[in-house]
């Protein structure tokens, strides 16, 4: 039963070219998601923007970041790192339910257009999180 704490970083449109960089110093496997691989984005100057985007280096470190979202507020300042809470086999819904306490609702946790449960909240600290919750079959 694990359960992942990573960094998840937010750019306009840079995330790929970061996640490049970052692969390029660190090494490791990197996966890229778009707008429009989702089907999240209509339009073409949008669909190669990042939706997900992963990075596992050898020595165990997982990095993720994105793109704002079609129609999304950009990054302020402070606001580019957030932190990822993610499984995929155990259940997070007690997790989100204590977490959320006194929190901002950004996403319900609920099921996602690439199949997992997903939410957003901003904690009653101002920290930004994601939840995802991969199907447990």
């Amino acid at each position: 039963m694990a359960i992942r704490l990573n960094p998840y970083l937010n750019f306009a449109t840079e995330a790929r070219e970061a996640l490049e960089f970052y692969q390029s110093a660190l090494g490791g496997e990197l996966s890229i998601m778009t707008f429009g691989d989702s089907g999240m984005s209509d339009d073409p100057s949008q669909a190669d923007l990042v939706m997900h985007g992963q990075l596992d280096t050898p020595t165990g470190l997982t990095l993720m970041a994105s793109d704002t979202p079609p129609g999304g507020d950009q990054p302020q300042h402070g606001t580019h790192v957030n932190v990822s809470l993610s499984s995929g086999d155990t259940d997070l819904q007690s997790s989100w339910d204590a977490l959320t306490e006194g929190a901002e609702i950004v996403v319900p946790f609920e099921l996602a257009p690439w199949g997992d449960k997903f939410g957003l909240f901003n904690d009653r600290f101002g920290i930004a999180w994601l939840v995802n919750q991969a199907s447990l079959g």
